[in-house]
């Protein structure tokens, strides 16, 4: 994150200029009050967050009258003080508004594929007249407008062959897991790839939940095994000490979209590449060094086996070594599905734009 980013306006009330950056802050130490605190403190050092008139105890008390933080309780000491409901929801919207600004600012708003059907939604494109096309399609004014051109105002007439229609979206109810890729190797190498994918996965939940009530969004991150979480949770979402059970993560993805009645199902998945680990009766079977031949081909049995169920995975590859490229082209085929080599640049938008491209066709 970079700090000139959010330097003073000049006419921002104190509170709401160092929230903004206590917003960015509290999502790189995954929820931690305490912590996000102190490197406003260090940044004061530099930056003069702080001032006489406002410091560190008057924020502070602001973010509890507002509702944005919990003071330490009684009844849990040690605890410190935490973020409310109230803040994990702003920060969802925060995460969107990032997010759209970006799409808005590339012009990359809009771009979605589209498929004729049954719908309410016009896709602002016309064709001619076939017959059986609802009467309430046509569009009269192209219509009259074809019968001018082809007859002139003079000897008006106005057959089917003037008849134009108006073409539609084919909008699709959508069932999605996002999986998120908590393994060690997320921000090894000096790079914190968990944030930005963070970041993303508050983003869609907000636009889903706004924007698409009727569709569905499950979450679960994979490390040496997977699990399910909340989106409440994803604020607080850290990198583990683990290896990468993809296939796991697969499973569970698996299982939870079988549960879901929407017709149209997909999976997500942010992840830096490398299987790394599978689950056997007698333990786990790991290995760290290389793309293992049996972890990879139990991820291609599995990619093969969602094929079959008509699920489609969606890659966001986030590390670039041509290797670990190669295993992602290889299960992207297997699965018939689709792969981004995107670095942490551009995440957000390629997540949303392919999620709003995928509603807009049968998969």
């Amino acid at each position: 994150m970079r700090f000139s980013e959010y330097k003073d306006a000049g006419n921002t009330p104190p509170f709401d200029r160092i929230f903004k950056i206590f917003s960015e802050l509290i999502v790189h130490t995954s929820g931690d009050v305490e912590e996000a605190l102190d490197w406003l403190v260090e940044l004061s050092k530099t930056y003069a967050v702080f001032t006489d008139d406002y410091g560190l105890e008057e924020f502070k008390q602001d973010l509890i009258d507002k509702g944005y933080i919990k003071p330490e309780t009684k009844d849990k000491p040690g605890t410190g003080p935490s973020i409310t409901a109230k803040t994990e929801s702003l920060l969802r919207k925060h995460a969107l508004d990032q997010v759209f600004g970006k799409l808005k600012k590339a012009g990359r708003g809009n771009r979605s594929t589209r498929h004729v059907g049954n719908s309410s939604e016009f896709s602002g494109d016309t064709r001619p007249y076939q017959f059986g096309d609802a009467i309430e399609h046509i569009d009269m004014l192209e219509s009259i407008k074809s019968a001018q051109r082809d007859r002139g105002m003079d000897d008006f007439q106005m057959d089917e062959s003037n008849l134009v229609v108006r073409e539609e979206f084919h909008q699709t109810q959508m069932s999605t897991v996002l999986m998120i890729d908590i393994s060690h190797s997320m921000i090894l190498y000096g790079e914190d790839r968990i944030t930005p994918a963070k970041k993303v996965a508050m983003a869609l939940a907000e636009m889903i939940h706004t924007r698409y009530p009727k569709d569905s969004l499950d979450v679960l991150v994979f490390g040496n095994d997977a699990w399910q979480i909340s989106i409440r949770d994803l604020p607080y979402l850290q990198v583990g000490p683990y290896h990468t059970n993809t296939v796991a993560g697969l499973d569970l993805a698996i299982n939870i979209l079988r549960r879901r009645k929407a017709t149209n199902k997909q999976v997500f998945m942010i992840t830096d590449g490398k299987p790394s680990c599978i689950k056997q009766k007698d333990g786990y079977y790991k290995n760290s060094v290389g793309l293992d031949e049996y972890i990879v081909n139990q991820c291609y049995n599995k990619a093969a086996a969602m094929r079959r169920l008509q699920i489609p995975i969606t890659t966001f590859m986030i590390a670039r070594d041509p290797y670990l490229q190669e295993f992602v082209q290889n299960f992207t085929e297997t699965n018939k599905g689709r792969a981004f080599y995107t670095g942490l640049k551009g995440l957000g938008q390629l997540v949303f734009e392919d999620y709003a491209q995928n509603r807009k066709r049968k998969l």
